[in-house]
């Protein structure tokens, strides 16, 4: 299953991230969002980190699975899987359209903002 993630490339689709959790695939949600929007809407089973503390939590985050990060609209976690990235996290992928999307396409009875 670690194959069908490296296909996965910088961006992965809510959609194919759906699958993958349906299908039991192992893998890390960061929410890269703050306190307060985390309040309104989350994804069960997902890591909070605000953006801008995750270079303190570099040690708490696993390499040997995959990394999706996400945020309301897919820009802010694009820049920490970025960040990530440079920093030898070759397993960060950002989800497209952030939880806003998922909310649409996914999950239309959560609350968006």
């Amino acid at each position: 299953m670690a194959d069908v993630m490296a296909d996965w490339g910088s961006e992965i689709a809510v959609g194919t991230l759906q699958q993958a959790r349906l299908d039991g695939v192992l893998h890390t949600l960061l929410d890269v969002r703050e306190p307060n929007e985390v309040a309104v809407c989350a994804i069960s089973d997902s890591l909070c980190i605000p953006m801008q503390q995750v270079p303190q939590h570099l040690g708490e985050l696993p390499r040997e699975h995959p990394l999706v990060i996400m945020c309301h609209h897919g820009a802010r976690s694009d820049q920490v899987a970025q960040f990530l990235r440079a920093n030898g996290f070759t397993n960060a992928h950002n989800l497209a359209g952030g939880i806003d999307a998922w909310a649409m396409v996914v999950d239309p009875e959560m609350a968006r903002y």
